[in-house]
Formats: C-alpha cells, sequence, structure tokens
C-alpha cells in the first residue's frame, strides 16, 4: 500500500522491474502501485482500481547487489485498462484523482501531531527525507492509516475515499481502543 506523501522502500532484482525503474528515472516519471485483491504478484493477480503514483527519489546498491529504491506517493489515480507485457510487467491507462485539498485538524484531533511526531522519529530513516505537514488533517490521516495495524481492506478503502473525515475517524476509533477505556 502506498498512500500521498508516504514513503515506499523497494529492493529490486526482476529484470522487468529493473527496466521499469530505468525507464522512470530516464523520463522522470512515477509508476503506479496498486494493492493486489487476488492471485500472487507474478501470476495473473486482479489489483484493485485505485492505487497511488510513486515517483522515485532516491536509488542504491545494496550490498547485496540489489537495487534499491525509494519512492514517495503522490497522487492516487483509478485504473481504466490494463495490458501485461511480454516481460511481464503491467502497464495501464489510469485517470488521476483530484488530490484532497490541505485541510487544518479539528480541535478533537489536536494531539495527533505530536503523537505523529514521536511515532515518525521513531521510525527512522523511511520518514526522513520526506515532506513532513503536520498541520494537514489529509496528510495526517494519511500517514496514520498507513503506519497502524489496519488490515489491507480498510487501508484499501482510505485510499479510495477523498473523505479526511472518515479518515480521522477510524484513526480515533482505533487509537481509542489501544488506549482503553478513559479514567476518572
Amino acid at each position: 500500500m502506498l498512500f500521498p506523501g508516504g514513503p515506499l522502500p523497494l529492493r529490486i532484482f526482476e529484470s522487468r522491474y529493473i527496466d521499469m525503474v530505468s525507464a522512470c528515472l530516464k523520463a522522470d516519471s512515477p509508476f503506479g502501485v496498486l494493492l493486489i485483491k487476488r492471485g500472487e504478484e507474478a501470476g495473473a493477480a486482479t489489483t484493485f482500481d485505485v492505487g497511488t503514483l510513486a515517483k522515485i527519489t532516491d536509488f542504491y546498491q545494496g550490498s547485496d547487489g540489489l537495487l534499491g529504491i525509494t519512492a514517495v506517493g503522490q497522487q492516487r489515480f483509478r485504473l481504466l485498462s490494463s495490458d501485461r507485457q511480454s516481460d511481464g510487467l503491467n502497464i495501464g491507462d489510469v485517470e488521476l484523482i483530484p488530490a484532497e485539498n490541505p485541510m487544518p485538524l479539528p480541535a478533537r484531533n489536536v494531539a495527533l501531531p505530536h503523537m505523529l511526531g514521536h511515532v515518525l522519529e521513531d521510525l527512522g530513516r523511511l520518514y526522513e527525507s520526506i515532506d513532513w505537514h503536520i498541520d494537514d488533517a489529509v496528510w495526517i490521516s494519511y500517514r496514520f492509516v498507513e503506519i497502524l495495524p489496519i488490515d489491507l481492506e480498510h487501508k484499501q478503502s482510505s485510499l479510495e475515499s477523498s473523505d479526511t473525515a472518515a479518515r480521522l475517524k477510524l484513526v480515533d476509533e482505533l487509537l481509542e481502543s489501544v488506549r482503553g477505556p478513559a479514567r476518572e
């Protein structure tokens, strides 16, 4: 899963993906990330229709000789059609989904930026190189849904939705279930 503004570290070893990364770097273009609904990645998988464009921000050769890349989620998209190339790489036509406008956090969520800042700092290097928008409810809701232990179908629903308030409600419910009932 990849959300707008989120990091995606990948280790690349299949030639089709090395070719894709090379083409993306040469053209300075993103690639699409979609969650698999059924099947296996290398087989005849069925994906969800909504995903996120990923922009490569760094690449390196690992000590094991594999290509490592870091990408950052950009805009969401809807897959309109797709084809499988002879090398097994899936390509498709997409429609961009308008980005949600940044918005301030509701008063009931004022503690979230502080909490999220601590969590992202604990996660270390993965979040060091991305731009933080700690005053934007959209960005904060995406980060919490990204890092909280939520099943993939709920994460996918959150990605498909342009309802920041619904994502924040989900975050509130999950955090409340971890904290337990308030004590007086």
